[in-house]
C-alpha cells in the first residue's frame, strides 16, 4: 500500500477490487488516508471560497462562462488523462486498451446519458446562482435539506421508504434551516429559491447518477466525461447567443492577475472535487467520507463569515446552524448503520 505502484488512480475494474481488499485489512487510518480526508475537506472548502470571490467580490456577472469555463478545465485534463492510458471511462476498461474514437466512448453511451448531463447542466447553473446571492453560513446549512429533496426524488423514482430514524433526522436537518433563516438579517427570497431549487436539481442528479451510471459501466470519470462533451457545446452556444462571452473579455477585472487566479483555481477544484470524493471513500471508508462532509461544512461556514461576512451574530441562526449539522450527522449515522 506504501509503495508507489498502488498511487495510481483506483478507477479501473481490477484497482477498484484491489482497494477493496485493502480497506478489509488495514483497520487504522494510514498516513495516505488521512492526507487525503484532509484534501477533500480543504478542497470543498476552498471551492466554495473560489466560486463567491469571483461572483460577489469581483462581482463578475455570468455563472454560466464560469460553469462553461470549468468544463472546458474537465476536458482538457480528462482528454490528457485518458490519451496517456492513464485513467479509464468504464469499469470494465483496461488502462493498456486502446481506444480511437474522438470522445472516448460510444455515440450510444452519450445518448444514453443525456438526460444526466442536462440535470448536470442545470444543476451546475443554478448552483453558481445560489452561491451569489446569499452568505456562506446560510448557504451551507440550506444545502443540507439536499437530503429531504433525495428522499422525496426516491420515493417517486423507485419507491423507497426510509426509516423513522432517518425521516426524523431530516426533519432535524429541515428544522435547523428554518430556525436559521428566521432570523437571517440579509434574507432573500430569491436566493433562498435558488438554493432550494439547487437542492432538488442536485437530488435529480444523484438519482440519475445511480440509475444510469450501473446501466451504462461508466466510472465516475467516465460520467464527468460525457457531461462536459455534450453539456459543454450547449453552453457554449447558449452563452454565445446572450453575448456573455463577448462581455466577459470587456469584464473590467478579466486581465486582472487575482481574478485569473480565482476562476483557474475554481475550475482546478471543480474537478478535483469529483475525483478526490472516490477516492476518499475507496481509500478510508464510506463512513470517513460522511464525517469529513459535515466537518467541512463547518469550516464552510466559518471561513465564508469571515472572508464574506453577511451573517450577524443572532441566537438563533446560531441555533440552527447547530440543529442541521447535527442533523445532518445523524443522518450520515443512520445510513452508514443501514437503517
Amino acid at each position: 500500500m506504501e509503495s508507489e505502484k498502488n498511487l495510481r488512480l483506483p478507477l479501473s475494474h481490477d484497482d477498484s477490487k484491489q482497494n477493496e481488499e485493502r480497506q478489509r485489512k488495514v483497520s487504522a487510518m494510514t498516513k495516505k488516508g488521512v492526507f487525503v480526508a484532509l484534501s477533500y475537506m480543504a478542497s470543498s472548502v476552498l471551492l466554495v471560497m473560489f466560486n463567491k470571490a469571483a461572483l460577489s467580490s469581483y462581482n463578475f456577472p455570468f455563472a454560466n462562462v464560469i460553469t462553461l469555463s470549468q468544463m472546458v478545465f474537465s476536458f482538457i485534463i480528462l482528454y490528457a488523462m485518458k490519451s496517456l492510458k492513464m485513467i479509464s471511462f468504464t469499469t470494465s476498461e483496461s488502462l493498456s486498451s486502446s481506444n480511437n474514437s474522438a470522445v472516448f466512448v460510444s455515440f450510444r453511451t452519450l445518448a444514453q446519458t443525456l438526460p444526466l448531463a442536462l440535470t448536470y447542466l442545470l444543476f451546475m447553473i443554478v448552483t453558481m446562482e445560489a452561491v451569489r446571492g446569499i452568505n456562506i453560513p446560510m448557504y451551507t446549512t440550506l444545502r443540507r435539506t439536499v437530503v429531504a429533496f433525495t428522499m422525496v426524488t426516491e420515493y417517486f423514482l423507485s419507491g423507497q421508504i426510509h426509516s423513522r430514524v432517518v425521516v426524523g433526522s431530516v426533519g432535524i436537518i429541515i428544522a435547523g434551516a428554518f430556525v436559521a433563516g428566521a432570523r437571517d438579517f440579509t434574507f432573500d427570497s430569491y436566493s433562498y429559491s435558488v438554493v432550494f431549487i439547487e437542492n432538488m436539481c442536485k437530488a435529480l442528479y444523484l438519482a440519475s447518477v445511480s440509475r444510469i451510471g450501473k446501466s451504462s459501466g461508466l466510472n465516475i470519470f467516465g460520467i464527468v466525461w460525457c457531461n462536459v462533451v455534450i453539456c459543454g457545446p450547449i453552453l457554449f452556444l447558449w452563452s454565445l447567443l446572450r453575448g456573455d462571452l463577448q462581455t466577459t473579455l470587456n469584464f473590467p477585472y478579466f486581465f486582472y492577475p487575482g481574478f485569473q487566479v480565482v476562476m483557474l483555481l475554481s475550475c482546478a477544484f471543480t474537478f478535483f472535487i469529483n475525483y478526490i470524493v472516490v477516492l476518499n471513500t475507496t481509500i478510508n471508508s464510506a463512513l470517513t467520507q460522511a464525517i469529513c462532509g459535515n466537518l467541512k461544512d463547518v469550516f464552510t461556514s466559518g471561513f465564508g463569515w469571515l472572508l464574506f461576512g453577511g451573517l450577524p451574530y443572532d441566537l438563533f441562526n446560531i441555533l440552527g446552524q447547530v440543529l442541521g449539522f447535527l442533523g445532518s450527522c445523524l443522518y450520515a449515522y443512520c445510513k452508514l448503520q443501514g437503517k
